[in-house]
């Protein structure tokens, strides 16, 4: 059952990372290129059907794994394991509360006059989610 739990944890993985990895390099430079906020809204629109619910994977398989097979008190920082577990809770946490600020705040005033404001969020979960990777296979293989 391990084995289950981490290929699907690194499924939601890949398709989470990946995702905002083509964003970011892919569709961002030429939105902010061409002052064109809809190349992003459309991006999103497609990419949030399989994006969040790989977000949702993750969490709950890395919870369950956490909990289950390494036995880890959440938000302990006493040894390397714990604290790289409690980190990405944390780092969950912060993209969380971007992904509702973008949603409320961003995009519904979204124009080409203010599309860094968008590009500063998406940078931002991209680089939260690579040290969220860095965290992952840090717990996988040892020392944070």
């Amino acid at each position: 059952m391990f084995k289950w739990l981490i290929m699907l944890h690194v499924l939601g993985a890949v398709i989470w990372i990946g995702g905002h990895l083509i964003l970011c390099l892919r569709y961002l430079p030429e939105s902010l290129k061409t002052k064109n906020p809809e190349i992003i809204r459309a991006f999103e629109k497609r990419y949030e059907i399989i994006g969040f619910p790989s977000l949702l994977l993750q969490v709950i398989t890395g919870i369950w794994m956490a909990l289950s097979y390494y036995n880890v008190t959440l938000f302990s920082f006493s040894n390397s394991l714990q604290t790289a577990v409690s980190l990405k809770l944390i780092l969950l946490a912060l993209i969380i509360f971007i992904a509702v600020r973008v949603r409320i705040f961003v995009f519904p005033k979204l124009t080409e006059n203010n599309i860094w404001g968008l590009a500063w969020h998406i940078i931002a979960v991209t680089v939260i989610s690579i040290a969220w990777l860095y965290l992952g296979v840090s717990i996988r293989f040892g020392g944070i």
